[in-house]
């Protein structure tokens, strides 16, 4: 677990009840794995399921360059596509490059260069949530 050590790392326990959650919480734990095989950095899981109805996730990715901010969008999307057949239900911010959401109803994700993610602060307002612990995400 230590080949990434540019993960926020923190120790909230992750909590199943049923099947559907455990299926959302691998879509997550695969969109993390396909966006750090892009370097992505800086990825913050948020459990949003309890103060929010928008989503279960957000996933919170920094990318340096509008070319890798890209690239972890396609890598991601190809990944839940050949893995799950999934496709999101919405995507924004592609020709602009600096800021790409994808919507996959349950875990929406949030690919950002650094000034976008310090000025947005998603962290911040999303405080009240629940942080996941990254590394019990990774393969």
């Amino acid at each position: 677990m230590s080949n990434y050590p540019h993960i926020q790392s923190l120790s909230t326990e992750l909590s199943q009840t049923n099947s559907e959650s455990d299926g959302t919480l691998e879509l997550t734990s695969m969109i993390v794995n396909a966006a750090l095989d892009r370097k992505g950095d800086n990825i913050v899981v948020i459990k949003v399921s309890e103060v929010s109805y928008l989503a279960d996730y957000f996933i919170i990715i920094t990318g340096y360059s509008n070319v890798q901010v890209r690239a972890i969008s396609q890598a991601i999307a190809q990944k839940v596509e050949q893995d799950r057949e999934l496709y999101p239900l919405g995507v924004e911010g592609q020709r602009e490059s600096s800021w790409i959401l994808m919507d996959y109803g349950d875990v929406i994700v949030h690919i950002l260069k650094p000034e976008e993610r310090e000025f947005y602060n998603l962290e911040a307002f999303w405080s009240h949530a629940e942080r996941v612990d990254i590394l019990s995400l990774l393969n």
